[in-house]
């Protein structure tokens, strides 16, 4: 009904629709284990990214606190409430499940955006991406640094010398060189027990291709990052609009509820005046048929607030039995004048989207740059130092140093497709750059718009509503001094009843625009308040 339902569903579902963001192609042939752990860390930042092309349109702002641009927008909005639920039962793996509460939470919306940022399902699966992420990091950087390892080994053999050809006719040549003792008896089996321990060293000297991949690392790692604080900022807006939208509801209800009872009124008046014999039976017809009318729509009411309020409870990763009690009205402040190129400044320094795209075409030009330095050549390192010998007996110092260096002669038609695919990649991130400028640019034109005629509405919709009351007043007046019949009351109730429905809608719709003209300014997760007023 009022547009907010369709955004609830990407946080409440337990299994969020990722979508893949980018395909990223690295080096293949000669950058070692580097390359697989470079791709693991990309793969999973593609699988966590949200594409800038996929984000649903929002009615877009500047911003209306200009003078708070120096503020940190990275702090969490809230009043750091908790909420500690009553029990919990094992649920599938023995995960603990919530329970409701008996009694009606108190929650403002301050509250609910703190516990939206801690309990949405959505964020739990971004912030184990970002751990993730760090892992493959170390990952990457272990293939750079030396590795060092100690090895050690006993071992007891026994050999059969004849199996192998050493017989003792084999050996009688030897005698006369005395280099065998007189009467020495050759043993054809023999036992040995050796023992050995050494220390080894592994270490890249100069390979340019896997240095710039560690450096591209770090921009993945930063595209986590801000993806998570973009959906942060979404579901801080999805927050604000389902909590607008229960307010709503308890609008409409307490509404209905009034015009429930002035129907009951109506009809009871009615139904007097044809049992005294001075009114007739239409007008207690029509009075009844007004009131049930009313009951029925306190009845709808009542469902749609509760079905409302169940989806606030998901969103906030709460039990969906648990009863809440909002403790904040629905407010109506005019958001002050902003200026469109402050308001696109702030977009373009504060719009998570915005600067995740820019630290991927960073990453790109690192894959760009490894795909040059293939053609350079790599020097490497390795070899080990120990001691090995009899158990029982003596020990020598054993050892091995390598250095390699690799020239790579003819790749060319390797690289220059590895070149060609990464150059494409880098003409398509900066062609959604460009894009996504032009895009905020009109965001922000088309929410200054929204605000500006949602407040005319709201204006609109109050003066509807003073009319439709004074209407009402002077039809009861008449109706009641037996100069007209109920018709004309009925007809002004249901005014007054279409007009404060669409003071609600409007009021609603407002709060809504003023929340998207901050979520599009990249400021909604901590200025939302002064969006909305107090």
């Amino acid at each position: 009904m009022f547009g907010f339902r369709s955004a609830w569903k990407d946080f409440a579902s337990p299994c969020p629709p990722w979508q893949s963001k980018r395909n990223v192609t690295t080096p293949s042939d000669n950058l070692n284990y580097l390359n697989y752990a470079a791709k693991a860390l990309w793969v999973a930042v593609a699988t966590a990214g949200l594409s800038a092309s996929a984000q649903q349109p929002l009615p877009s702002a500047p911003s209306a606190v200009l003078a708070a641009q120096n503020e940190s927008l990275t702090k969490p909005a809230g009043s750091g409430f908790v909420f500690t639920p009553a029990g919990t039962q094992p649920g599938p793996g023995g995960l603990p499940i919530d329970l409701a509460k008996d009694a009606a939470l108190p929650i403002s919306l301050d509250d609910a955006v703190s516990i939206g940022l801690e309990r949405n399902v959505r964020l739990k699966y971004d912030r184990a991406n970002e751990r993730a992420v760090k892992g493959d990091t170390l990952g990457v950087l272990d293939a750079l640094i030396p590795n060092l390892s100690l090895n050690a080994q006993s071992s007891a053999q026994e050999l059969n010398l004849a199996a192998m050809g050493f017989k003792p006719s084999f050996l009688a040549g030897f005698a006369s060189t005395g280099l065998i003792p007189p009467g020495y008896t050759f043993s054809e089996i023999v036992k040995v027990n050796t023992t050995q321990a050494s220390v080894h060293l592994d270490q890249v000297l100069f390979n340019l291709p896997d240095y710039e991949l560690y450096r591209g690392t770090t921009n993945e790692t930063k595209v986590v990052s801000l993806n998570t604080l973009t959906d942060r900022g979404d579901l801080v807006l999805t927050i604000g609009m389902a909590y607008l939208q229960v307010l709503a509801d308890q609008a409409n209800l307490a509404n209905a509820t009034a015009q429930q009872r002035a129907a009951k009124t109506l009809f009871d008046q009615a139904t007097q005046k044809h049992t005294a014999g001075v009114g007739t039976n239409l007008d207690a017809l029509r009075g009844q048929v007004e009131y049930q009318q009313r009951e029925q729509a306190v009845f709808a009411a009542q469902s749609t607030l509760d079905k409302d309020t169940i989806q606030l409870a998901r969103i906030l990763g709460l039990p969906a039995g648990q009863k809440l009690q909002l403790t904040d009205s629905a407010p109506f402040e005019q958001l002050a004048e902003m200026d469109l190129e402050a308001a696109k400044i702030t977009a373009f320094e504060h719009r998570k989207d915005f600067l995740s795209l820019e630290e991927q075409i960073a990453l790109t030009v690192r894959e760009q740059k490894a795909v040059k330095y293939q053609r350079l050549p790599t020097l490497a390192f390795n070899g080990y130092y120990g001691v090995i010998g009899l158990t029982e007996g003596p020990y020598h110092g054993n050892f091995s140093a390598v250095g390699s260096l690799k020239f790579p002669i003819f790749r060319e038609g390797g690289q220059r497709g590895e070149m060609d695919v990464v150059n494409a990649e880098l003409l398509g991130l900066r062609q959604r750059e460009a894009d996504l400028r032009v895009a905020i640019d009109s965001q922000i034109r088309a929410s200054m718009l929204d605000v500006n005629a949602a407040n005319e509405l709201v204006k609109v919709s109050q003066s509807n509503v003073e009319l439709a009351e004074q209407e009402l007043g002077d039809e009861r007046e008449r109706f009641t001094a037996g100069v007209d019949d109920n018709l004309a009351v009925v007809d002004a109730e249901a005014a007054v009843a279409n007009a404060q429905s669409e003071l609600v809608k409007s009021l609603y719709q407002y709060n809504v625009a003023k929340l998207q003209l901050a979520r599009n300014t990249g400021v909604v997760e901590t200025r939302y308040r002064a969006y909305l007023g107090k």
